[in-house]
């Protein structure tokens, strides 16, 4: 066990100090279970370590994301920005108004592709009002971050629990015939909105916006709302009682229910454009990074189970816990919001669901509530900094870009407050429902 957890450590700490060179160290570290293995130290060989990848969640993160690049391309999201602005009578309810569209685009679009859409509408807002644009652009990241937890194509994150608890679609709205975690973290933006209302208080500007994005292409919008549909469609398809391809198929049906969709509107663009341009472009902007990422993380966290290290922790977490499953789950949302914070929440989730999982066999529990509780604490913990989240790099980047300079006081007024009241609202009711 102990070499298997030696290799984890470096991995991460590697990951953390190497953030551009992450897929390469996941690689690298799976290699060297495989390794560790082939010397007998542990049970792995390179079939198992094959088959603890999750194909059907990396099928559909790249899929959305292709479907993702023809959305913006068609500048739909900036239109209905700008149609929103034209609706809100000064700054501070454009300001949440902003924040909510790119909360509930981004619980179905990517959170730094949302962030890219909605982004440049509030840097027009800001300088046609002549305000800093900094504190507008927080409030939107944060957003964009916060209900990627909301649907099972939200975020990275939502996919890989999606994958591990075999939870569909439809799932992340009802579960087992309680309400699942759509509604937590749709409580949780509600109760974020009121504090960006009482953060941008004093923001009673006039907001005067044209709408002037002109939208030729209807068809990828209909594309994201037919991948959603598939989606929830498929989300009541049987499983096949025997193993053979049929079932095979089943456990990939929603990654390919989004890479059929984002062929569809790759091809019908490639023969408008007379070329193949769509597809390089799609490449180009799809994150291979992530991509590569999961899949080294999938075989190390095989390393890890099959070495024993994922037992051992979660007997810590039990002995941390004892037998109260309400300290255990305080611990693991807490714990997740403070590490997310710092650490990218990606690997996190994707090492701590089996972590999780065990700590519930232990207990005797249902897994269901630990689980929610994870995912909440992921996601919204790295709004508390400047560094938690993609999305937040992405938009400091976009306000250095446009000669602002960002404080981390300018961050945490914000993210702070924004985070710790969607953190306690939404791990509130999932107790309430799913641990009582």
């Amino acid at each position: 066990m102990i070499p298997a957890l030696i290799v984890f450590i470096v991995t991460y700490v590697l990951m953390l100090s190497f953030q551009k060179y992450r897929p390469w160290i996941a690689l690298g570290a799976a290699v060297v279970m495989l390794v560790l293995g082939a010397l007998g130290l542990f049970e792995m060989t390179p079939l198992s370590a094959l088959k603890a990848v999750d194909y059907n969640v990396l099928l559909m993160i790249s899929a959305t994301m292709c479907t993702v690049t023809l959305f913006i391309e068609s500048r739909m999201p900036a239109r209905l920005a700008e149609l929103m602005m034209q609706k809100v009578p000064n700054v501070m309810w454009a300001v949440t108004a902003l924040s909510l569209f790119a909360g509930v685009v981004s619980a179905f679009v990517d959170n730094v592709a949302t962030l890219l859409m909605v982004a440049p509408v509030g840097l027009a807002i800001s300088r046609r009002l002549k305000i800093s644009p900094v504190p507008v652009l927080i409030a939107i990241s944060v957003s964009s971050n916060l209900q990627g937890a909301a649907t099972l194509v939200g975020d990275t994150t939502s996919i890989l629990l999606g994958g591990f608890a075999n939870m569909n679609f439809m799932e992340f709205f009802f579960f087992h015939g309680k309400p699942s975690i759509f509604w937590s973290t749709e409580l949780g933006a509600l109760a974020s909105l009121l504090v960006l209302m009482f953060l941008f208080r004093g923001y009673k500007d006039k907001v005067d916006c044209a709408v002037e994005t002109e939208v030729d292409d209807l068809v990828p919008s209909w594309l994201m709302i037919g991948t959603v549909l598939l989606l929830i469609c498929m989300s009541f398809v049987p499983e096949p009682e025997k193993d053979g391809a049929l079932k095979t198929l089943h456990g990939l049906r929603s990654g390919l229910s989004c890479v059929l969709f984002a062929l569809i509107g790759l091809v019908r663009q490639s023969i408008k454009e007379r070329s193949a341009d769509p597809f390089r472009r799609a490449a180009k902007d799809m994150d291979r990074d992530t991509l590569l990422l999961l899949f080294g993380l999938f075989m190390v966290i095989e390393g890890i189970r099959a070495a024993g290290v994922i037992d051992a922790v979660a007997q810590l977490f039990h002995k941390a816990a004892g037998d109260n499953p309400f300290l255990l789950y305080v611990l693991i949302v807490g714990v997740s919001v403070v590490l997310s914070a710092f650490i990218d929440n990606i690997p996190y989730v994707a090492t701590m669901l089996p972590v999780v999982q065990s700590i519930a066999a232990l207990m005797g529990q249902d897994p269901t509530v630990f689980y929610f509780g994870l995912l909440t604490g992921a996601t919204l913990g790295g709004n508390l900094t400047p560094i938690g989240a993609s999305a937040n790099i992405t938009a400091i980047g976009i306000l250095r870009k446009n000669g602002e300079s960002v404080s981390s006081r300018d961050f945490l007024r914000i993210g702070v407050p924004f985070t710790l009241t969607a953190v306690l609202v939404g791990s509130a009711f999932i107790w309430l429902v799913w641990g009582m």
